[in-house]
């Protein structure tokens, strides 16, 4: 089998989930003796656009025809058995789907985010979860500014995704749509995903990692530094609490980081330490070493892959109880749960874990225990090909 794996990268200097996800499938299809081409882009490349470009970055984000072109050649020359895509905003576009339908290719897409009938991407708005635009004319998004604060920017994204949309791209240029639980596959169906397509296969872990019950004196915090990450409702927990020496690492950059430091300054919270963007194999020493992370967000994430690197570790979660987490976390056994933005209720959550350190090395070994069942190499495989299958028998 020859797989053509396709992605846009958002910043390289800051890989997303998705991106990592997509090189770490692309290692995988690889070891196990899969022929994988690449057809990537970077969204680094808007930002040299010269003006006649950037005039033109609305239309090729609806359709580039650029991005056409090159995958009807790269598919002509190649002859791919299937095209898997993980992410085609903002420099790929939908235009890639028709150049792999038109030569025949099955087509299968990994939604790593809610953003063909969300244009943010995250179900989120104004701090709270929002659900005004699945199945309805997004002219919400348009009038609420949902992309990136700016009603123009938003009605590009709502203008794609509708037409999109209306004209049949999601439903049927594509053959099979993997999810990554069942949380979010009920978003997909009623946003209008045809339910007999979509497939549930999780995130893994590449590497064969140890778990490590001991710890040292910290807990974690992994992730982009966003409202919607939940953030400053952690930082507003922790000056509550007496932490009794123990220190809270944040891991990962972005928006919020200014507020984030002044937060710190104001409050005097000096057992609280920033450490920015680390390499993944410094991310993972952390949480190795860490006594439990946290997963604060406030909106309906997809998955959440610092969840299961903490199990790969050993490592309990206190989590918000919020969509995708309450199918992963098991509240007592393999992690606490908190009211989603309630800094009491999280505070009450941190003090039990520091009072009670046996039992928060048990959830680790329980923790521990449910990524060897779900969330390995070899069962995530398994699952891709079944997947891959079901797609070549869609497109007949």
């Amino acid at each position: 089998m020859k797989i053509l794996f396709v992605h846009n990268f958002y910043i390289s200097t800051a890989p997303s989930g998705e991106d990592i996800v997509f090189k770490d499938e692309l290692e995988l299809l690889k070891k196990k003796g899969i022929e994988v081409i690449t057809y990537t882009k970077y969204n680094d490349e808007i930002l040299s656009y010269r003006f006649k470009n950037k005039l033109q970055l609305p239309i090729n984000i609806v359709w580039s025809l650029k991005s056409y072109k090159e995958l009807k050649s790269i598919i002509k020359k190649e002859k791919p058995d299937l095209c898997h895509f993980h992410n085609i905003f903002y420099t790929i576009s939908p235009s890639a789907y028709y150049a792999c339908k038109d030569a025949g290719i099955p087509v299968v897409q990994t939604l790593h985010n809610y953003r063909i009938f969300c244009v943010n991407g995250l179900l989120f708005r104004n701090g709270k979860t929002c659900e005004d635009c699945i199945g309805r004319i997004p002219y919400n998004a348009f009038l609420n500014g949902c992309y990136r604060n700016s009603r123009t920017s938003s009605l590009v994204m709502a203008f794609m995704e509708y037409l999109h949309r209306i004209i049949g791209t999601w439903n049927t240029k594509i053959d099979a749509f993997i999810i990554l639980t069942e949380f979010s596959k009920s978003k997909f169906i009623k946003a209008s995903l045809p339910a007999e397509k979509i497939f549930v296969k999780p995130n893994f872990i590449k590497n064969n990692l140890e778990p490590h019950f001991n710890f040292k004196k910290f807990v974690l915090f992994v992730g982009r530094l966003t409202s919607e990450k939940g953030v400053m409702t952690l930082l507003k927990s922790w000056k509550k609490i007496d932490s009794k020496g123990i220190v809270l690492k944040i891991i990962g950059d972005g928006s919020l980081k200014k507020d984030i430091e002044e937060f710190i300054i104001k409050h005097k919270l000096e057992n609280v330490k920033i450490c920015g963007y680390l390499p993944w194999e410094e991310v993972i020493e952390n949480i190795k070493n860490s006594m439990f992370l946290f997963f604060t967000s406030e909106c309906y994430e997809t998955f959440g892959k610092p969840v299961i690197e903490a199990f790969a570790c050993g490592k309990p979660i206190i989590a918000s109880r919020l969509g995708v987490m309450e199918e992963i976390v098991e509240d007592g056994k393999t992690g606490l749960f908190f009211e989603p933005g309630n800094p009491d209720d999280l505070a009450l959550k941190i003090k039990w874990m520091l009072d009670n350190t046996n039992a928060s090395i048990e959830m680790g070994k329980n923790a521990r225990a449910e990524f060897e069942a779900k969330y390995t190499f070899e069962k995530n495989f398994e699952i891709l090909i079944g997947i891959y299958q079901k797609a070549i028998e869609n497109n007949r």
